[in-house]
């Protein structure tokens, strides 16, 4: 049995945390705490989503969930999956997610890619354009998970137009300068974007 223990982990910690336990083990039981009812219900329907049984009960303002991986479990498979028919794009045009208050859009921008860092799934590309350019340049987290994206097969492109407008041309820490051509084929060929 793997404990993790998620008590005052913020959202995408906690459902990370519990994959990379599971990840751990072929079968076998993995037991979570967690001290908020949102993140308890992200991480049953997590294991739901994989086909685990699980099991959830709260003692003192903290639950406890008992997720039980066995061989037979739909998705037993640890690959990182990148296949050739899924040509997924994630263009990112700010420095923040959403709208709203400032501090948490850039709180859930730097969330949104560091949780791509855990996916099983990963896109062919990443667009960086307007002010997306800052985090391929000068916010060392999102430049350290685009790395690793990077090294994983993921192409960083960030618009040049952008970088100069900025003045971030050479700031650019990740992935390669590209241009609104480029930018529009990548759109036009992907099988999904997706804009955060």
């Amino acid at each position: 049995m793997i404990k993790v223990n998620a008590i005052g982990q913020t959202c995408p910690m906690p459902v990370i945390m519990t994959k990379n336990a599971l990840k751990e083990i072929s079968e076998g039981t993995v037991v979570v705490s967690i001290d908020n009812k949102i993140s308890k219900e992200n991480i049953e329907k997590f294991a739901k989503e994989m086909g685990f049984s699980f099991s959830t009960r709260e003692e003192n303002n903290v639950y406890f969930i008992e997720i039980v991986k066995g061989i037979s479990s739909k998705n037993s498979s640890n690959s990182i999956k990148n296949s050739s028919e899924d040509n997924t794009v994630i263009v990112i045009a700010s420095d923040k997610m959403g709208e709203g208050d400032s501090a948490l859009g850039e709180t859930l921008m730097k969330g949104f890619i560091y949780t791509l860092t855990e996916m099983e799934e990963l896109p062919k590309a990443i667009l960086f354009y307007n002010k997306g350019v800052y985090l391929t340049s000068t916010i060392d987290a999102t430049v350290k998970d685009l790395k690793a994206l990077e090294a994983r097969g993921v192409e960083i492109l960030s618009c040049g137009a952008c970088a100069n407008f900025y003045h971030l041309e050479n700031n650019i820490s990740v992935g390669s300068i590209t241009n609104m051509y480029n930018i529009i084929e990548k759109q036009m060929k992907a099988t999904k974007v997706i804009r955060p």
